[in-house]
Order: C-alpha cells, then sequence, then structure tokens
C-alpha cells in the first residue's frame, strides 16, 4: 500500500529507506544478462566489483562477485565480455544505495551468441529492416565521404589511402570512436548520427578491422542495426572480413568485403574513368566519321544521278516539249484561220452573187413609188406617177409616162 504523506505529514528517511530494502528484497534471486563494463578487485578484499550494462538500452547495474567466483573462471572475465549473472538485489538503508550479489557468474558462449544473434536478425528481417527496397544508392562522386572508425587504426588508413589514391579530391569528415568494448555501441551510434545530420556528408563508411565474434558482437546490437537502418545517408558496412557477417551489414545500403572494398564502393577510380573517357570518345569519334562517311555516300550517289547530275536536262526537254506544242499550236491556229478565211471569202462571193447590188452593177435598176414600193408591173405606175430609180451608184427621181404598146414577143416593163 503506498504511504500517506504530505507536506505537514513527512515520513523520516529511515522509514523510505526500509520500505525501499523490502520491496527490492521481494525480487529474490534473478538470471541478468549483460555486458562487463567495468570489473574492479580491490587489495586485500575477497569482493570484487563488475558493472553490467545493457547495450541495447543505455543502462548499468552494479554487480558484488565474490573474488573467488571470477578466479574460478577461464578464461578471466574481461570488458566486453557478455555474462549471465545469477543475484540478489539488495539495498543498504544507511547508504541509500542498491547493490547486486551475484553468487553465479558464467560468460556467454559463442553458440549461444550466434543463436541469439540469429533470433534478433529473424525479428528485424521481419520487419523489414534487411529488405533490398530500402537500400539508397551511393553517390556517383561523393563530396564528402564520413568515416566512423577506431581510433587510429589500420581500417582508417586502409579507406583514407585507397581512396585518395583512386580519386585524389576526395574528401573525408572521420569519427574515431571505440569499435569494440562496452562504450562501442554509444560511440558509434552518436558518431553515425553527427555524420548523418551533417548535410556536407554524401556517404558514410563503417568500419573496423576483423576480429573474433565477440570483438564483433557491438556490430550486430540490436541499437546499432537500427541506427544504420534509419540513416538518410547512404552507409556503406566494412566490418571485419569476408567472413565476418555482423547484423549491421544487412542493414547498411550495401556491404563492403574490407575496408579497401569500401574505398572502391564509394569513390570512383579517376584511371579507370578517364581511360573511360578516352574509350567512349573514340568510339563517338568513330561513330560521327562512320555516319558523316555514310551520309556523304549517299549524297554523291544522289549527285551521281542524271536528275541531279545535269538538272537542266529535264528543263531542256521540258522547254523543247512545250515549244513543239506551242509550234504545233501556232500551225494549227493559222491553218483554221486560213480556213475561216476562205469560207468567209466564198461565203462573200456567195453573198454577192446573190445581192441585188451586183444585178444593179450590172445596170439594172430597182424602180420604187414614192412609198418605196418596188413597181413590177407598169399598172402599178400609171403616168404621171412619182418613181425612184435606184441604181448601182445612187437614186434618181422620174415620172412614169404613158404605156408604150405592147411589142409581140416581150414581156416585162
Amino acid at each position: 500500500m503506498p504511504l500517506e504523506t504530505s507536506p505537514e505529514t513527512p515520513v523520516p528517511v529511515r522509514t523510505v529507506s526500509n520500505l525501499l530494502a523490502g520491496w527490492i528484497g521481494r525480487l529474490g534471486a534473478v538470471w541478468v544478462e549483460g555486458q562487463v563494463t567495468q570489473c574492479t578487485r580491490r587489495p586485500g578484499t575477497r569482493t570484487a566489483f563488475i558493472t553490467l550494462r545493457d547495450t541495447a538500452a543505455d543502462m548499468s547495474l552494479s554487480v558484488t562477485v565474490p573474488a573467488d567466483l571470477l578466479d574460478a573462471l577461464a578464461p578471466p572475465l574481461r570488458e566486453g565480455t557478455q555474462v549471465v549473472v545469477h543475484a540478489r538485489p539488495s539495498f543498504w538503508p544507511e547508504r541509500g544505495s542498491l547493490s547486486m550479489r551475484a553468487d553465479d557468474v558464467r560468460p556467454v558462449g559463442v553458440g549461444a551468441l550466434l543463436a541469439r544473434l540469429e533470433e534478433l536478425k529473424r525479428v528485424l528481417a521481419a520487419e523489414g529492416l534487411f529488405d533490398r527496397e530500402r537500400k539508397k544508392p551511393l553517390p556517383f562522386l561523393p563530396h564528402v565521404v564520413g568515416l566512423v572508425c577506431g581510433r587510429a587504426s589500420a581500417a582508417e588508413r586502409d579507406v583514407v589511402e585507397n581512396a585518395r589514391r583512386r580519386w585524389p579530391a576526395v574528401q573525408f569528415r572521420i569519427e574515431e570512436v571505440a569499435v569494440q568494448g562496452p562504450s562501442a555501441v554509444t560511440e558509434v551510434v552518436d558518431a553515425l548520427r553527427r555524420l548523418d545530420r551533417d548535410r556536407e556528408v554524401d556517404v558514410i563508411v563503417l568500419t573496423r578491422g576483423g576480429g573474433s565474434v565477440e570483438d564483433l558482437l557491438p556490430f550486430s546490437n540490436e541499437a546499432m542495426v537500427r541506427a544504420v537502418a534509419q540513416a538518410a545517408t547512404p552507409v556503406v558496412s566494412a566490418i571485419g572480413h569476408e567472413v565476418d557477417a555482423p547484423l549491421v551489414d544487412l542493414a547498411a545500403d550495401v556491404r563492403a568485403s574490407t575496408p579497401t572494398d569500401a574505398a572502391r564502393c564509394v569513390v570512383p577510380d579517376l584511371a579507370e574513368e578517364l581511360a573511360g573517357l578516352r574509350t567512349l570518345r573514340d568510339r563517338s569519334r568513330r561513330a560521327v566519321v562512320a555516319r558523316v562517311a555514310r551520309e556523304q555516300a549517299r549524297v554523291d550517289a544522289l549527285r551521281s544521278r542524271p536528275v541531279l547530275a545535269a538538272p537542266h536536262r529535264l528543263l531542256d526537254e521540258q522547254a523543247a516539249r512545250v515549244g513543239a506544242d506551242r509550234e504545233r499550236a501556232r500551225t494549227l491556229l493559222r491553218h483554221r484561220l486560213e480556213r475561216a478565211g476562205d469560207d468567209v471569202r466564198h461565203a462573200r462571193a456567195r453573198v454577192t452573187a446573190l445581192s441585188p447590188a451586183a444585178t444593179l452593177a450590172r445596170g439594172y435598176a430597182v424602180v420604187q413609188t414614192a412609198a418605196g414600193v418596188v413597181v413590177r408591173d407598169p399598172a402599178d405606175a400609171p403616168g404621171g406617177t412619182a418613181l425612184r430609180l435606184r441604181l448601182a451608184e445612187g437614186e434618181l427621181a422620174a415620172v412614169s409616162g404613158a404605156r408604150p404598146p405592147a411589142r409581140r414577143g416581150r414581156s416585162g416593163p
């Protein structure tokens, strides 16, 4: 039951301490797993103190261990070892401190570690942290390369020297951290996040040399694997050698077999690129020359054709055809006009032959009364009738006289 307290009715320290001791004492002995981050043995005492750390949650717990228990371990317990401890929690009211007193310490074997790593691998894979779709492509030519490595390590030299040998202008942002031991996970994750926040860093290389399963254990830590998977900047993992396979290799965007291979992944080889450019330039030149030669051959072939070799010939032929058609049309028109003229002359001659004027021209005359009536019979013009005589060259006025006696055998006026 919770204590009933208030500012007016507080409880003394001893009451709270005793209650804490009682509550903690009810927990009983428990098995605790963690990584040894510190092991201290005081001279002249039979007691040792170790600090267990949960790297995933970044929490620590102090454990008191009998010295003879540690002496019996083979190999000796050292910092960074993953252990399972059977301990009972105790709260010391006098000092107000909590401690765990162990009666059994068991280093976690390699087989057990690998089994736990397989289980963690299965869980993270189910979450999709290793999916290929999540992998980000590496930039072709990074301006700045972030490097997370051990302090003054051979892996750092391998990456930097090989990268600069391939591309001398490459720049590095180097974060030197602990790559094994109790603080490795925290330092590596913090360095990774700092580089990921740096806008000038285009790619991050996470590297260290080879080592035992225990040495590479931090790079299979769940916190580090999640930090690699969540990074917005592409991450290249180069942990250990070809046979080493920590879980960060699966979460990284690119896995390099060695630090030297990581350098080859992040920057191109200047000599190879120049050789490639020369090859492409030569290929382009040959392609252009061949294309120009083909087009020139086509032009020459077109120019050799008669229509292009002597283009005026076609015009001359057409001009001759037009001239011949024009002459033929002129001849036909002339003949047509001549025939029409002959027809007109013949018609005129016929008209002239049939015209009264022709008759008048032969000495005949047309007698008409003053009213214009043609006189055909003498009876039509009795004596004294005014008459008009129409001749070939004009008219005359006359008056009809007495009718003369008719002559035998003659008729007409």
